[in-house]
């Protein structure tokens, strides 16, 4: 079986979750290579199927990306399928997610070219932080977070005056637990939540990637925390109407000890391999099957 674990061009040298899985598809027999999603040259018919990893350029060439996604499922096995990145690529999902009882961070939904008043609708939060992000988006760019005081506010209608133009905008308070519990995530294959990892800020910083400073760390949710994230992946299976190979959702923890999820991530998530070797067996595995199934018709 010749499999392509999908990347991006100036992947920083840091990523190495995916040898896990390389290894584990390596030591069942595959063929494994990463070719870039948009290199012109790839043909994408000759892979029994194509898994999307380390796209994490595609916030800034989004339309490109989602016909990149077709083109490839009419040639090959693409996971997770063409509807879903379309569908995950916008945070417009998490409004679907919380009609099916996902608890999410409230939230201002900023449509690209429209007229706010941002400091009433930063108070309608009742917060006094505040936090903007794009509706598409990936490694918190060009998220500001602000305080609801005149030159908070200032930061933030400048920053909705830069980007609203040309993109959608979310709006959500603050959640400070940030700060010192972190954010959980929970990594599902073939609907199964196989392992979960805590991630916590730098000092000094909000953003829980590593790309500043941020570090993870293995993590035991609750029976109720493993409830929520079952509950928040079998509601965008419903929504989807197909069973996804893999996915993360990640959660933050409100002030009142509530769960609220902040991303639903199907198409090109970390899976913190290093942490759960064993995950990265389980979507090999799962994966060749579904290889096979899709070569038998």
């Amino acid at each position: 079986m010749r499999l392509a674990l999908v990347t991006c061009a100036g992947l920083p040298a840091r990523e190495v979750d995916d040898r896990w899985l390389c290894d584990a598809l390596g030591s069942r027999g595959a063929t494994v290579e990463q070719p870039v999603w948009d290199d012109a040259g790839v043909e994408w018919s000759g892979y029994d199927a194509v898994l999307i990893r380390t796209t994490w350029d595609y916030a800034r060439k989004l339309r490109a990306f989602r016909a990149w996604a077709g083109r490839v499922a009419a040639r090959t096995l693409l996971l997770n399928p063409a509807p879903v990145v379309d569908w995950n690529t916008h945070k417009r999902y998490l409004r679907e997610l919380e009609r099916e009882g996902v608890p999410v961070v409230p939230t201002r939904w900023l449509a690209r070219g429209s007229d706010v008043d941002v400091a009433e609708l930063a108070a309608s939060l009742g917060s006094e932080e505040g936090l903007l992000k794009p509706c598409v988006g990936a490694t918190a760019r060009e998220t500001l977070r602000f305080v609801r005081d005149g030159d908070g506010l200032a930061r933030a209608r400048a920053h909705v005056a830069r980007l609203l133009p040309r993109e959608d905008l979310m709006l959500q308070p603050f959640v400070r637990g940030v700060l010192d519990r972190g954010e959980w995530s929970a990594v599902f294959v073939e609907g199964r939540l196989r392992h979960a990892v805590r991630k916590v800020p730098a000092a000094g910083d909000y953003r829980v990637q590593d790309d500043f400073g941020g570090r993870d760390e293995p993590y035991a949710p609750s029976a109720a925390e493993c409830v929520a994230a079952e509950h928040a992946m079998a509601a965008a299976e419903k929504l989807l109407g197909t069973k996804l190979l893999y996915g993360r959702t990640d959660w933050l923890w409100l002030d009142d000890d509530s769960l609220a999820l902040v991303e639903l991530e199907l198409v090109e998530p970390s899976l913190y391999f290093r942490h759960c070797a064993a995950s990265a067996a389980a979507l090999a595995e799962a994966l060749m099957a579904r290889g096979r199934a899709a070569a038998q018709g």
